[in-house]
């Protein structure tokens, strides 16, 4: 388990830098819905940082913890189903943004999001890589996904990007005033 921890470290510390980079995200958003969709995506990345840190409440919990006569799973899966909703519920209210966001992208990230995507399946199930390094090369390739969101989430430009979003006045129009 320490093991785990020292490989995931990266990933870990990377991931609180998105979170708070889609915080700041959420504070200067002009636009309501860019304000539903940075903040689902806060929540996105604290769901990711809990399913890495699945080996924390082990170590913290005592085995027979119950709470109200539920266990302490019970309890974490009825909190972790409510922020997966309300991720959902946020990014179906904000999907012309997150259109929008996923339309920006260059297709060579998709590319390259997907290659790692791979290499993380294949390492975690020892398909063509030993089970040996495995569990290395999924890390790598995890903290890797992390990494493209970081420098991604880094260079948007969010002012420019909202700048679509508001509308446009037009000094020239003629005024319909009655």
């Amino acid at each position: 388990m320490i093991a785990d921890g020292i490989i995931e470290l990266p990933g870990i510390i990377i991931l609180i830098a998105c979170i708070l980079r889609c915080v700041q995200y959420v504070i200067k958003s002009e636009l309501k819905l860019g304000h539903y969709f940075w903040l689902a995506s806060v929540l996105t990345f604290f769901a990711v940082i809990r399913r890495e840190l699945n080996y924390v409440p082990e170590l913290l919990i005592p085995s027979g913890f119950t709470f109200m006569n539920h266990s302490y799973d019970w309890w974490e899966d009825a909190v972790l189903l409510t922020v997966y909703l309300l991720i959902v519920g946020l990014l179906a209210y904000s999907w012309r943004y997150l259109w929008m966001v996923l339309k920006k992208v260059p297709v060579s990230l998709y590319i390259a999001l997907a290659a790692l995507a791979l290499l993380e399946y294949m390492g975690e199930n020892a398909i063509f890589i030993p089970e040996s390094i495995g569990e290395i090369v999924e890390e790598i390739a995890e903290t890797g996904v992390y990494t493209i969101a970081l420098i991604y989430l880094w260079t948007f430009k969010l002012g420019e990007f909202e700048r679509h979003f508001l509308p446009q006045k037009n000094y020239h129009a003629p005024c319909k005033a009655s």
